[in-house]
């Protein structure tokens, strides 16, 4: 077996421990409020989610990440790491990314470590820097020497799964729902990271007011299984 193969089938399962199975992103205030409620909804949402949200945000600085290492500009992901926490407007989607990237780099550092990873680690610890999933998967996985169309579709496939996992707990739905979504949204994901790849860097931070709204009002739900 190939031996990235088996990094990547590692990195992206939904046990690796980064504490993502915790969070919502705003998803948990759409089914208290009833408009996801059942495998179609929320399959509408995470497409909605993907399109309008993580293309603008993560995927994109997964993507501007990797290419700063690529052109040995360590300072421009230092600067993307910043930019990412400014542009969350929700307080625990903010502090939830900083705790899943903070999670994230710990175990990376220990499993596949490599001088850019604790440098950022160590920038971390000094208050420096905040941490952020899409660049620790942008620094720990071209290290592996893994290219950045299969970087950026595993990031998304990892996030995606999760939220399912997730969905699957909050609405509730059946397991097999579950998969079916993740199955039907194969394409589609594809299509995203084509977009994220040709999307201009002007357009890093974009999303939806609706989305942010939700993930704001998350913490004054009555009732929550998430922290966000």
């Amino acid at each position: 077996m190939n031996n990235a193969i088996y990094q990547i089938m590692q990195i992206c399962d939904s046990n690796f421990p980064t504490g993502a199975f915790s969070h919502s992103f705003g998803l948990e205030t759409y089914i208290q409020e009833g408009k996801i409620k059942d495998k179609e909804t929320f399959q509408y949402a995470l497409q909605q989610y993907i399109k309008n949200q993580f293309v603008y945000s993560d995927g994109l600085a997964c993507r501007l990440g990797y290419e700063a290492i690529n052109s040995g500009n360590e300072q421009r992901i230092w600067e993307i790491d910043q930019e990412l926490f400014a542009l969350v407007g929700s307080r625990e989607s903010r502090e939830g990314n900083q705790r899943i990237g903070r999670q994230f780099i710990k175990v990376m550092n220990v499993l596949y470590p490599n001088e850019l990873l604790k440098v950022y680690e160590s920038k971390i610890r000094a208050k420096e820097l905040y941490g952020h999933s899409s660049l620790v998967f942008a620094i720990g996985l071209e290290n592996l020497e893994i290219d950045l169309n299969m970087i950026l579709f595993c990031y998304l496939h990892s996030t995606v799964s999760t939220l399912i996992q997730n969905g699957v707990r909050g609405i509730p739905i059946g397991q097999t729902d579950g998969q079916m979504i993740l199955r039907d949204l194969h394409t589609y994901m594809q299509e995203q990271v084509s977009k994220i790849l040709e999307v201009p860097e002007n357009d890093f931070g974009g999303s939806v007011p609706g989305l942010e709204i939700a993930q704001m009002r998350h913490e004054q739900l009555s009732v929550r299984l998430f922290s966000s």
